[in-house]
């Protein structure tokens, strides 16, 4: 897949980063719904004060994948690491060099948000992630995940 472009996502974007959303929820077997997500994306990226980036790829005019993330603190560290939150690429995207590209422009930036390292999960089923991640260097630490609503 050559000639694909990683790009900061744009509001032209939005209806199809909801479409990748819930394919990668799919992906992860978790539940997902559509209902509002493109306004509350629209708020949370683009709003007054953006809780999160988002890059885009991009091919042959259609956006194939993404990766969210966030500057966040550690305490343990004493330092901002960058939260990777989601990172997916349709299928028809996957081993074609995408993934460590998204790495690399995630490792930039980063960087340039003074960031000491950088932060992700995946869920154990998902081999073919866990093999690239490994593969790139990444360390895993076992934990489980909570969730509370409130």
């Amino acid at each position: 897949m050559k000639h694909a472009e990683i790009r900061f996502a744009q509001e032209k974007d939005l209806a199809e980063l909801v479409v990748l959303c819930e394919k990668h929820a799919h992906f992860e077997r978790a539940e997902y719904s559509t209902d509002d997500k493109e306004s509350m994306l629209k708020n949370s990226l683009f709003g007054i004060d953006p809780s999160f980036q988002c890059l885009v790829v991009e091919h042959a005019g259609a956006i194939v994948g993404y990766c969210s993330f966030m500057k966040q603190f550690s305490t343990w560290t004493c330092s901002y690491y960058l939260y990777m939150d989601c990172l997916f690429l349709l299928e028809e995207a996957r081993s074609h060099g995408i993934g460590e590209s998204i790495m690399k422009r995630i490792i930039k930036e980063a960087q340039s948000m003074g960031c000491k390292f950088i932060q992700w999960q995946t869920p154990s089923f998902n081999l073919r992630g866990i093999n690239f991640y490994n593969r790139i260097g990444g360390k895993s630490i076992s934990k489980e995940r909570y969730f509370l609503s409130v």
